[in-house]
């Protein structure tokens, strides 16, 4: 479980490392809101032409936020971290597969080829793991459930077991999971997240 007292003085790079963290949950929790947003207005994307653009940078910026917190998060045991890790090289192998196959256009992708969407899960499986980790620590329950509807919504959209609107409430449910997440996760002290660190293996 998460250690909330104060073990040891926290120092410079303890603070940094977890604004770090915590910023690329942040950062992470928007982005998939604003994609959700744009998803649930047909509207929005049917009227604009450089929306494959926008999407693709938001997909690359999503990739980002969430290298963030992989490589800063803090773990009490290092194999954990090292398999996170290689998750995430992972997620950047099937990153350049999307953007290669659709020439940049991710979004042509992931709307034309059922695989693509099955190259978001190496992705969603290290933000899954994120939020299991911070909901085995503190108890934010929402963090399983994160963890465990990001891979299955995506499986399912790509088995084409939902309509549009099914998808778009899913994504959308997914974006509230993770602003309560995030709402109930940045704001605790700093060295919630550091612990004990002689118990670090």
């Amino acid at each position: 479980m998460g250690e909330k007292n104060l073990y040891q003085p926290l120092t410079k790079e303890d603070k940094i490392t977890v604004v770090l963290y915590r910023t690329g949950i942040v950062m992470s929790s928007l982005i998939i809101s604003v994609i959700a947003f744009i998803a649930s207005s047909p509207s929005y994307y049917r009227n604009n032409t450089s929306i494959g653009l926008k999407f693709s940078i938001l997909i690359i910026l999503l990739y980002a936020s969430v290298g963030m917190s992989v490589f800063f998060i803090h773990l009490y045991i290092s194999k954990f971290h090292r398999f996170l890790k290689k998750l995430y090289y992972v997620s950047l192998l099937a990153l350049a597969l999307l953007f290669f196959d659709g020439r940049g256009d991710i979004l042509g992708v992931l709307v034309d080829k059922p695989y693509g969407l099955l190259l978001l899960i190496p992705l969603t499986g290290c933000l899954g793991f994120i939020t299991a980790k911070e909901a085995f620590c503190f108890k934010l329950i929402e963090g399983y459930l994160i963890a465990l509807t990001m891979p299955l919504y995506l499986a399912m959209l790509a088995a084409g077991g939902m309509t549009m609107r099914g998808a778009s409430y899913g994504l959308l449910f997914i974006a509230a999971m993770l602003i309560l997440f995030t709402f109930r996760k940045v704001f605790m002290p700093i060295h919630f997240d550091i612990g004990d660190k002689s118990a670090y293996s």
